[in-house]
C-alpha cells in the first residue's frame, strides 16, 4: 500500500479541492426577438418571448 512521504498541509489540500467548486460565469446568448443578452432556456426579461412565443406581456 502506498504511503505519502510528506504531510500535505490543510491549505494545500484545500486549494486542490477548491478547483472543483469554482463557480463558472454565466454565458448569455442573444435573444432572437430583441437581440438583448439573455440566459439560455429562460424567458427574455426585455421582450418576454421564449422560443418565439410571447410568455410575458410587456408594457410598452
Amino acid at each position: 500500500m502506498a504511503m505519502p512521504k510528506h504531510k500535505i498541509s490543510k491549505s494545500r489540500r484545500d486549494m486542490r479541492k477548491a478547483n472543483h467548486l469554482k463557480v463558472k460565469s454565466a454565458n448569455p446568448s442573444k435573444c432572437p426577438q430583441c437581440g438583448e443578452p439573455k440566459m439560455s432556456h429562460r424567458v427574455c426579461i426585455h421582450c418576454g418571448f421564449y422560443k418565439g412565443k410571447e410568455i410575458i406581456k410587456m408594457g410598452e
